[in-house]
């Protein structure tokens, strides 16, 4: 189930009566933060990132999101399947995003989930590529 509340308590109440597994649809940092704190639900869903500067990228997962997920065992979940009908330019920064949440997942310990994958085995060729560990892929 997908819950796209907006309203942290009313999410909370959602992931009460939900039944697993439970995905929550994240809008804002702010949120994500407050929600990976509470925890009891299975994967997160980020939020686009704001917006990139020259020399740092705004994936909307930083280390201590990724810590806090590690921590409540909640994997972080990555939508691919939007990315390859992107223009060249917005199919790059996706990428460089998606290769910046693998590094970070990595160093945390966190759990990192592909949704939407077409076929399983190109979506573990993508993270291998991208430099996701072995344990990464296999997880």
């Amino acid at each position: 189930m997908i819950i796209k509340e907006t309203n942290i308590n009313k999410a909370k109440e959602q992931i009460k009566k939900s039944k697993p597994p439970i995905i929550i649809q994240s809008p804002s940092n702010e949120f994500s933060r407050k929600i990976l704190e509470y925890g009891k639900f299975q994967i997160l869903l980020l939020p686009k990132g704001q917006r990139d500067r020259l020399r740092q990228l705004d994936s909307s997962l930083n280390h201590t999101l990724a810590k806090l997920a590690a921590k409540n065992k909640v994997a972080i979940g990555v939508g691919i399947d939007k990315i390859s009908a992107l223009p060249p330019k917005q199919k790059a920064i996706q990428l460089s995003h998606l290769k910046q949440n693998i590094k970070i997942c990595r160093k945390a310990k966190c759990r990192l989930t592909l949704i939407n994958a077409k076929n399983e085995k190109d979506a573990q060729a993508l993270l291998q590529s991208l430099g996701a560990s072995s344990q990464q892929i296999k997880d």
